[in-house]
């Protein structure tokens, strides 16, 4: 394997591995490009409200390649499960022999888990480069999901990600979004105990030990959305 290939190993393992520190960005903000997406690809998207500690954003159509649902009690754990698949992926393991660049962020859905002793289940996926999406290929054990326009509740943490901590983060966002207009759309879109409850979104890379980026993702419905 070439050198620069075992950095992008490098880098995406690292992406989904535990370490010791998150903490918020300026106190729980947002606003922070994340730097990773200055020098490689990540989905576009309109900024839609700025609040205290949220933002509320809208992405246009996206695909993702996406493992099957990973029943497992470690978010990062179900990560190292699932990233060899996903780099296979990208590395031409799929129908078409098809290479894809590497692109951020990882995200990984966090689903309820039909296990009886498994707290959640997670879903990690990357996103498809906008020159593949098109010809995007299926691959064993993996599946494609194309996103319609999608609403998206953020909450940015800065460090590595943590188990430990992430629940910390999801119930700030909630807190946040509490009493605001954004309120009831995102509710009502989690009200079923079969849907996503959130999304984690890493983007840096393992060599970054300043301005890390990651977020927390509250997808929901917005029909009214476009008229703001």
């Amino acid at each position: 394997m070439a050198i620069f290939d075992l950095l992008k190993l490098s880098f995406l393992v690292s992406l989904l591995s535990e370490s010791n520190s998150v903490s918020s960005i300026n106190g729980g903000g947002v606003a922070v490009f994340p730097p990773t997406c200055e020098r490689i690809e990540c989905p576009s998207y309109d900024v839609i409200h700025g609040g205290d500690g949220f933002e509320i954003r809208r992405y246009n159509s996206t695909m993702w390649v996406s493992t099957q649902p990973i029943d497992d009690i470690s978010l990062v754990d179900a990560g190292r499960i699932a990233f060899f698949q996903l780099y296979d992926y990208i590395q031409g393991k799929n129908d078409n022999h098809q290479k894809m660049e590497m692109t951020a962020p990882v995200i990984t859905e966090v689903k309820p888990s039909d296990g009886p002793f498994c707290a959640s289940s997670f879903v990690v996926s990357f996103y498809i480069p906008k020159a593949n999406q098109a010809t995007a290929p299926s691959a064993e054990g993996l599946h494609l999901q194309k996103w319609g326009v999608t609403y998206v509740a953020v909450r940015q943490f800065s460090g590595f990600v943590m188990d430990d901590d992430v629940g910390k983060e999801v119930s700030a966002l909630y807190e946040s979004i509490a009493g605001t207009v954004w309120s009831d759309a995102i509710d009502k879109s989690h009200a079923d105990e079969a849907a996503t409850q959130y999304i984690v979104a890493q983007y840096n890379s393992p060599f970054e030990f300043k301005n890390r980026v990651n977020e927390i993702w509250l997808t929901f419905n917005w029909e009214d959305g476009l008229a703001i």
